[in-house]
Order: structure tokens, then sequence, then C-alpha cells
């Protein structure tokens, strides 16, 4: 922790995590799938986006929050469903619980979190979000989600992406399993909390084993007969599918490519985004994650038409380095940057960053033409 100090930007984190964790623990947390064309690609699309900053604006009060399912938060920067945070950290999901609830904004949980729903609803009052993979065993399913309701959480992040595992071959080459003090802590108690080592990745053999295959449209209206909680569906990059959600009444969509790590060769999240975005045309909210680093990130995510951004990685490496103390400076950072690209464009709140405040590589093809 004695380099926290001399951190400037949130990259940073994921350098002095990879020397402090194990192999296994910093390749499973940093890799994606096959060629990880789409994992660099999230990164490389935000470097493509350029600002059309407007000046002589007076931007003395700035106001950064932003407001998520009826629900006022300090900025439009959360926290993505990350698995197994204990790997990086023993404090794990409960510390990851602690910085979001004192930086005034929202956790997601993942299912296969090594803290339980009710182990993070006993750190305090916080606004949390209960990441769903639907299993084959439905009953399993029923008891998650009525456990997350009565430990408090808000709404449900139903993974839509992952019917398979990708292929992620830093796993296969690792052998990758939960170490064998830690368990998935959801699911204690029903035979399903282990991830073994196998020849392949421990966590692709889970999946198959255990994950429902079939999983479709009709099931997005299932959840909805069992739980009251609003529903938003993760793992949308198509108009098409956009169009899907609005008509299944879900509460909001979340671009999301898994981190880069299921199919490799879809876009950027921030290259859907646009897309996505006209489909729903104003009737959900739609969020990002994947490959946010910057403030200027997510006023980028917020310009195409993103009601908020979800960072993963960064907060998985933030806890890895400096456990809730890190994940707090890792908000810190983002939220002090985004500000200053508001500031900076000539926009005082999240309602005046519009479409105008940016120019993409895609408005002009010709650029890159040959003449």
């Amino acid at each position: 922790m004695g380099n926290m100090e001399e951190i400037t930007n949130v990259m940073e984190f994921e350098k002095l995590a990879k020397e402090k964790l194990p192999k296994m623990v910093y390749d499973y947390n940093a890799s994606g799938a096959e060629d990880q064309w789409t994992l660099a690609e999230n990164r490389n699309a935000f470097s493509r986006i350029l600002f059309r900053p407007r000046i002589l604006v007076d931007v003395s009060e700035i106001d950064v929050s932003a407001t998520v399912l009826g629900f006022k938060i300090s900025m439009p920067i959360m926290i993505a469903p990350t698995a197994m945070q204990k790997m990086v950290h023993p404090d794990g999901e409960i510390a990851t619980a602690r910085a979001a609830s004192a930086a005034g904004t929202i956790m997601t949980l993942s299912s296969w979190g090594t803290c339980s729903v009710e182990e993070v609803s006993s750190t305090g009052p916080g606004i949390r979000f209960f990441q769903l993979y639907v299993y084959k065993d439905r009953n399993v399913v029923i008891q998650l989600v009525r456990r997350a309701e009565r430990a408090g959480f808000k709404a449900i992040a139903l993974t839509v992406d992952t019917p398979k595992l990708g292929r992620r071959e830093s796993d296969i080459k690792n052998r990758f399993a939960l170490p064998p003090h830690l368990s998935l802590k959801n699911f204690e108690g029903l035979d399903l909390g282990k991830i073994d080592r196998t020849s392949d990745s421990g966590l692709a053999s889970y999946v198959a084993g255990q994950v429902d295959r079939s999983l479709c449209w009709k099931d997005v209206k299932w959840l909805q007969t069992i739980t009251s909680l609003p529903i938003l569906v993760k793992g949308v990059l198509t108009a098409e599918d956009a169009r899907m959600a609005v008509q299944s009444g879900v509460a909001g969509i979340i671009v999301s490519n898994h981190g880069a790590r299921q199919l490799d060769y879809v876009p950027a999240t921030i290259m859907a985004l646009e897309e996505v975005v006209k489909a729903v045309e104003g009737r959900l909210p739609v969020f990002l994650d994947g490959g946010v680093r910057r403030g200027t990130d997510v006023f980028k995510a917020l310009a195409l038409g993103a009601s908020g951004v979800f960072v993963g990685r960064p907060t998985v490496f933030s806890l890895a380095v400096g456990g809730e103390e890190g994940v707090r400076k890792m908000l810190q950072m983002l939220g002090d940057e985004f500000e200053l690209t508001m500031a900076l464009s000539g926009c005082r709140s999240l309602d005046e960053i519009t479409r105008n405040h940016i120019k993409t590589d895609w408005d002009y093809p010709l650029v890159h033409a040959k003449l």
C-alpha cells in the first residue's frame, strides 16, 4: 500500500496489481477471450472519439450527480460485478461495498462473489444491485433472488451473454481454479460453491455444468414473475436486442461485452452504445461497461447517450493494491477527472452533455480514406 500515494491515474493500479498478485489470479482478471482483440478495442475505441469543447461558459459550479432507476448517486460512475474478489484481497466484496457506499455510488455484487449478499448487506447502508446468472436448477435462482431482496438489494443485473464461457486461453494454460480456502459464498449449502481444478479452465467446466444454456427472452418474463425488483439486461450489443429488451419490459440495458471475455471480435462497447441508445428511443436508460479508465471516457459515454457507466477491472486492481482505500481512490480519481472534463467542455450538469460535445472517426469516414 506504500505506493498508493504515488498513483495518479487508474491504469497504474493494474501495473501494481500485476506485481502483487499470483499469476493465475492476475491473468484471470486481466485477460480476454481468444486473440484479445476486443479487449484492446474496448480501450482503443475511446481514443477515436474527440471533444468539441464549448468555451466561455460559467462552470464555477458543476453538478456531477446522477439518478439511476430513481436512486440519486454522487456521479454516473458505478461498480460492475466482478467475481471472486477475495482472490485479490482478503476483504473482497466487503471492502468494495464499503468503498462504493463511501463514494455515494452503486455497487453490483457478482453471483460468484466470495462474500454473500448477507455479508455485503451487513456492511451498512448503500445502493446495491445483484448480478444474476440463470442456473439450470431454477430453485437456485429463486433462492438467490429472494436472498438479494431480503438483503436490501435494489435491482437485478441479469447477465445474458454467457450460455457458455468464452475461451480464455490464460485460464486454460493456468488451469484456473478457485483457491481451496475460498468459495462462492452465495452457493454454500447448495453444493455449488467450489470451482475445482481440471485439465482445462475450472470456471469453464463450472459454467458448462451449472448455467442454463437454454436461457431466452421468455425467461426474462419468468424472472419478472418471481421478483418485483427492476431488472437490467447486461450484455446487449445490437439494436435488435435492444428493441427486444424494451418489449420484454425490463428496467434498463447495460451495453456490455463481458469485459471482452466472451465472444472475441465483437465491437467495443463504446462503439455499440449509440446503436443501442437510438433503438430504445428514450424508453429505457442505457448504461455501459467495458474499457472505462478515465473521466474523459465517462464523458464520451454520456455524450453518446449512456445514463452512466460501470467499471470492472479498475475495481479489482485498485482493491488488490489498496483494499477499501484503493477502491475509494479509484472512484475519486475517475470522479475528479470526469468533473474536470465537464468543466473544460463547458458542461455544468449531466443533461448539458450532448452529442455535439464530441466527434468520432465514424462521423467522418472520409478522413481516413486514401483520396
